[in-house]
Parts: structure tokens; C-alpha cells; sequence
């Protein structure tokens, strides 16, 4: 429109966000978790907020949610300052989210579980008609029409996924955060998701969609949102950030090929002159990693690269007998291995040391030597049971191999470090002379120190003959330890790198190219 005198155009100010976090900052004991982070949302868009692990996505979603009080900043509903200090009162202002793990009761009904906690009622009887009838509205809303007094479990993960997001919006949502919707789904349910989400946006919802599947953000996002360590690195439009220059952001990484390997790769293996001790062709799990081939050989590392939520892990899981696959075949040592599990596993000289050592890995209430013979006294069979001396002998050699700093082999492990607790759990495996070393994250969460001397294990281990895979967030880490790269995008594996193409910048060039059909 011009103005009526000069007839120049009027320039009208840009309409109110839907939302608006401003510098917030969340800090946690010896931790900056949100170090004054902007976060804008619009009504009517998707967008999407990236990071690897650690970056801030979930504590930003918990400081707007209520779950988590921020230390400062502010927060904007349509331009009002709001404070919401609960996910109820977070629902009641309009935001709304759907967990990754569905939050239903999957015994009760479809309508039962959209209205659960705030059934109509009348005279203290519950309007069950009334459910039933609102359970297929709020459904309608998302083109979905199904029986809703059957039980929730009987359906599919998506048709529970969308039970979830009309519950959500059932509350006269005007903001709906996804995390990680995608996770459980196949390709054509995370299409039917896509169509509803899109259907959201056009009815003015403000989505905001968590997730680490680079493909799917190109596909359904209006905006991206990238934090890292806690800081933001900047919120861009979709369809002008190259997916090169989005991994580059995300993992804090100049995209360069000048950090090539070097032309002589004491990492690598004579694959020519050497069988395989693993063999994997077509392994895979549906909703988890799809079939992939891979030969791992004696004295050699192979790395894993790929974003968070690639498959790495699942991958690892597969191949060490934690998950069962439904797809392919694995030969160790040259003879097929028709079941794994991981008491096979351990038999076969198999060892894992796990992302999560918190979780997965420590037994926290046991002695230091107790966690390290673990997995030995497991592979010899109960009935064959270490005496103390042998125990204490076991930990104390390993505790001085890996210069693990501790008053006692007694002491209990949950009062060690972080570096000191993950070399531990080395010893755990190391103990039991594996020939197939699995190091998934070995890094995380320690300090530098730590992280040289188990870099330096490596190498050494390397070079006694045994084989590693070496999974790593860190592609520094990766190309420095890896003679082969095995390259993960979306729960598929794109490539496999060797030789002088095992460098950061062709690594990340592979995730970021074209989907892979």
C-alpha cells in the first residue's frame, strides 16, 4: 500500500512472533546449560531446533514447559512477558509437547487417553458419549478417522504418536513442540506425520520440531534454530542454509578438506593380507538401523561418523548382540554366527564399552574392583568364581596400566571422576583379552588429560592386533584414530571411507549430500 501523499510504499513493522525467549540462561551445578539463548517462533511455521547431544534443546524446551525455572531472561507469549512454572500452567497458555516416549496409558482407550486427567463429567458420573465424541473431533482434526473405544496398543506407533498430538492440541494449543516424533516411525508414517503437521501450520500452530534427521528438517521445516553447548549459533531459513554449512554449525566444525589424513595411515589395515575377524553383510532392525555391510579386521580401527541419532549406536548394539536383528548375517572369525546375545558375544571375545557409563556401564554401589572384573567372572561362568586376592590382583594391574587415580582398588566407583570411571570400565573389558573392542563415545564427558591417555590405549591396542570400532561424535577424534570410516546418515549407512578420504571435511560432505533412496 502507498502513502496517499508521497506515494512512496508504507513499510509496515513485521507482525508479533507467536514466541519470543530472550537471553534466557540456565545453569546447573558447574554447568552454563543455556548461556542467554534467543529462540523466536512464528504462527504458522515449523521450525526446527538442532544441536548435538549437550547443545541446550531439551533444557530450552523445559524452561518454556515450566519444568525447569530459568536464571534469566524472558519469555513472550503474542508479545506478553509470561512465566509459566509447571506444564499444566504451560498447557493452559497454549504449549503443548509431545515426548519422544508417548506419555499415554497404552491399556486404556483411544478417547480415554485423549481426555485422561480432565474427563467431562456430570453429577460425578464421567460423560463417556461426550469422550468419545470429542476423542473423534480432536482426531478429525488431524484427517484421522478410527474406532476410538479400541484400546491405544492396538494400534501402530504412528496412529499412537497422532493420538498424542490431538491430546495435545485438544487444549487449545498455539504452540506445539514435537521431540523427536520420528524416532519410532517408518518412511510412510513419518510422510502421514509430515501432511498433519503441514496441515497444523497452515491453521496458524506454531510447531516446533526436534529432531536429528537432517533429511526430515529439509523436508517439513520453515526455519532452523542451531544451538551448540549451550549457546546459540543462529536461527536461519531452511531453504537458504546449504545441509554442508547446518553440520558444520551443528558440530562446530569449519568445513575443510585441508584436514586430510595423512599419507601414511599407521591405522590402517592390510584388509589383502588378513581375514575379517567380523564379517556383516545386510544387518539391520527395523525403526533402528538399516541393513548395512561392514568387515572389521585385526589391528585395525574402524570409526563410525555420523550427526546424533545416525544409527551409530544402534549399529553397535546390533553387532554386539544388545539388540537382535531382523535382517542379515554375521561371520566371526570366519564361522557364521547364527544368534547373538551378549553372553555369545562376550564368549566369542567380544567387548562393549557403552555412550551412556552412567546408565549402562557403571554398577555404582560396587567397589572399583568389582566393576572392573565384572564382565571377566561373567565370561568365566559363576561357577567358576574369582577368589578376592585374584580380584584385587586383576585391579590392580589395570589400575596402574591405565594410571586410573584411586586410594584403593575398594573404593567405591561412583566417588571416581568421569575420566577415571570411563578408564574403568576399559579395564572391565580389556580384563577379559577381547579380540573385538567396541568404544562407543570412550570421550564423553572427560576432561583433556583423560581423553590423551585413552586415545594413546587405543593406538597401542591397535597395534597388538586387536580390532576396534571406535564410534565418536567428535570427527577430530575419528580421523585421528581410524583407518576406515564407516559414514551413517539417518539411520543408513552412506559410505565408507579409506586412505586420504578419511578427513573431516570429506566425512562431512558424505552426511550432507542428497538423500540416499
Amino acid at each position: 500500500m502507498a502513502d496517499q501523499l508521497t506515494g512512496q510504499p508504507v513499510a509496515h513493522p513485521p507482525p508479533t512472533p507467536l514466541l519470543e525467549m530472550r537471553s534466557v540462561t540456565k545453569t546447573f551445578p558447574g554447568v552454563a546449560a543455556l548461556d542467554r539463548v534467543d529462540f523466536t517462533l512464528r504462527a504458522g511455521e515449523i521450525h526446527a531446533l538442532m544441536g548435538e547431544n549437550g547443545a541446550g534443546k531439551s533444557t530450552l524446551i523445559k524452561v518454556l514447559t515450566g519444568i525447569h525455572a530459568r536464571d534469566g531472561g524472558d519469555i513472550l507469549l503474542a508479545g506478553k512477558p509470561v512465566e509459566p512454572h509447571s506444564t499444566i500452567q504451560a498447557q493452559k497458555l497454549g504449549i503443548s509437547t509431545v515426548y519422544q516416549e508417548i506419555n499415554l496409558i497404552p491399556e486404556l482407550s483411544v478417547a480415554e487417553n485423549v481426555f485422561l486427567g480432565r474427563q467431562p463429567m456430570k453429577l460425578g458420573a464421567i460423560r463417556w458419549r461426550s469422550i468419545r465424541r470429542g476423542a473423534e473431533a480432536a482426531l478429525a482434526r488431524l484427517d484421522l478417522s478410527i474406532d476410538v473405544t479400541r484400546p491405544l496398543i492396538s494400534y501402530s506407533m504412528a496412529i499412537q504418536q497422532m493420538v498424542a498430538i490431538a491430546r495435545a492440541l485438544d487444549v487449545s494449543a498455539r504452540i506445539l513442540i514435537l521431540d523427536e516424533p520420528t524416532s519410532s516411525l517408518d518412511e510412510n508414517e513419518v510422510t502421514q506425520l509430515f501432511r498433519v503437521m503441514r496441515r497444523l501450520k497452515d491453521g496458524g500452530l506454531g510447531i516446533v520440531f526436534i529432531t536429528h534427521f537432517i533429511d526430515q528438517v529439509y523436508d517439513v521445516a520453515d526455519r532452523i534454530t542451531v544451538l551448540r553447548n549451550g549457546r546459540l549459533v543462529g536461527a536461519y531459513e531452511t531453504a537458504e542454509l546449504p545441509r554442508i554449512e547446518l553440520i558444520a554449525k551443528m558440530i562446530g566444525r569449519s568445513v575443510s578438506d585441508e584436514s586430510a589424513a595423512e599419507a601414511h595411515r599407521e591405522t590402517e589395515a592390510d584388509s589383502t593380507a588378513k581375514q575379517p575377524f567380523v564379517q556383516v553383510r545386510g544387518l539391520g532392525r527395523r525403526g533402528a538401523i538399516a541393513p548395512f555391510d561392514l568387515d572389521i579386521f585385526p589391528g585395525e580401527v574402524v570409526g563410525m561418523a555420523g550427526l546424533l541419532g545416525s544409527g551409530r549406536t544402534e549399529a553397535a548394539r546390533l553387532i554386539f548382540g544388545l539388540d537382535r536383528a531382523d535382517a542379515g548375517t554375521m561371520r566371526i572369525g570366519g564361522e557364521p554366527a547364527k544368534r547373538t546375545s551378549v553372553r555369545r558375544a562376550i564368549a566369542r571375545g567380544f567387548g562393549f564399552l557403552p555412550e551412556d557409563r552412567g546408565r549402562q556401564g557403571l554398577v555404582p554401589d560396587l567397589s572399583l574392583r568389582e566393576n572392573i572384573i565384572l564382565a571377566l567372572q561373567a565370561k568365566r561362568g559363576w561357577l567358576r568364581t574369582l577368589s578376592r586376592a585374584r580380584q584385587t590382583e586383576i585391579a590392580e594391574r589395570f589400575i596402574k596400566t591405565l594410571n586410573i587415580d584411586t586410594t584403593d582398588t575398594d573404593k567405591p566407583i561412583r566417588l571416581l571422576s568421569g575420566g577415571n570411571q570411563q578408564k574403568a570400565i576399559l579395564a572391565r573389558w580389556l580384563a577379559t583379552e577381547p579380540a573385538l573392542l567396541i568404544l562407543d563415545e570412550p570421550t564423553r564427558g572427560i576432561d583433556v588429560g583423560a581423553k590423551a591417555e585413552i586415545q594413546r590405549l587405543i593406538a597401542r591396542l591397535r597395534r597388538d592386533g586387536m580390532a576396534i570400532l571406535f564410534i565418536s561424535s567428535e570427527l577430530e577424534e575419528v580421523v585421528q584414530s581410524s583407518g576406515r570410516v564407516m559414514v551413517l546418515r539417518d539411520r543408513v549407512k552412506v559410505a565408507e571411507l579409506c586412505g586420504e578420504d578419511v578427513n573431516e571435511g570429506r566425512i562431512m560432505h558424505t552426511i550432507a549430500e542428497a538423500h540416499v533412496a
